[in-house]
């Protein structure tokens, strides 16, 4: 049977591009459909009905007709504007990141609801959460192991042993933990991680938002985790991720502004 040509998806724009004068091609990712794009005719026009309801980050159901290259958006409805997002800079750049490790690490048209599933309530809870960073190593974490890159921190790759106590090494390129011996092999550079941030990495990974979010976890073991995320993601995806440098401009500011209070 044949797809009908018209139809409709909840999805949220993950990513937009100008097309022409007036027009824009946005990238959804759908429940259902996974990673998907539509042409938004003249939606850079100020009369334009649509503009609103496809926002950058604006989850919302679209209706698409489908093309020979590429689908055409003739009707979006807003279900999430996430207004207290989108104005403070400082969540609206998490966002953003949010937004481009998903599309970076999706392939088009591939379902996936449980990733749709993370997205949405990570962007939901940048308004709630009690610690910011602590949602996004955990979204970092959950996306990881939802896009198959799981990193294996219960044993060394290389030679299967436990961690030891102490200090151990994360090899983005090995995908995971090695043991002290392992490291001093040389195969696979490795950045250090203690104790405590190996025990944390676990708990993110493993441990539901609920629990996460109210457990307290130290700053500098946080930082630390990131350091290993960052040069995890940057392993797997051959470069660095845009928005994450203004991310770390915002939060940069931010600080000083706290420290001159």
């Amino acid at each position: 049977m044949n797809s009908p040509r018209t139809y409709q998806t909840p999805a949220i724009v993950i990513k937009k591009t100008k097309l022409g004068e007036a027009d824009r091609i946005l990238t959804l990712y759908s429940p259902t459909l996974g990673k998907i794009q539509g042409v938004a005719k003249a939606v850079r026009k100020p009369k334009s009905k649509l503009s609103g309801h496809l926002e950058m980050l604006t989850y919302s159901q679209v209706t698409l007709v489908r093309g020979k290259n590429i689908d055409t958006i003739i009707g979006s409805q807003t279900l999430n504007a996430f207004l207290a997002v989108k104005n403070d800079l400082s969540l609206l750049s998490c966002a953003l990141y949010m937004a481009e490790i998903v599309s970076q690490f999706t392939p088009a048209e591939t379902e996936d609801s449980r990733i749709f599933e993370l997205l949405l309530h990570s962007i939901e809870q940048l308004s709630q959460a009690d610690d910011i960073n602590r949602l996004l190593r955990y979204f970092e974490l959950h996306l990881l192991h939802q896009a198959g890159y799981r990193p294996e921190l219960g044993k060394c790759v290389l030679c299967g042993k436990a961690p030891m106590t102490g200090i151990n090494s994360f090899a983005p390129s090995a995908g995971g933990i090695l043991c002290p011996s392992c490291q001093r092999l040389g195969r696979h550079y490795g950045y250090s991680i203690s104790w405590d941030g190996l025990g944390i990495m676990h708990f993110l990974q493993d441990g539901g938002w609920e629990s996460v979010n109210v457990t307290p976890i130290d700053t500098t073991v946080l930082n630390e985790v990131e350091r290993i995320l960052r040069s995890y993601i940057r392993h797997l995806l051959e470069k660095d991720i845009k928005s994450a440098a203004w991310l770390d401009s915002i939060r940069h500011d931010s600080a000083i502004l706290r420290l001159a209070d």
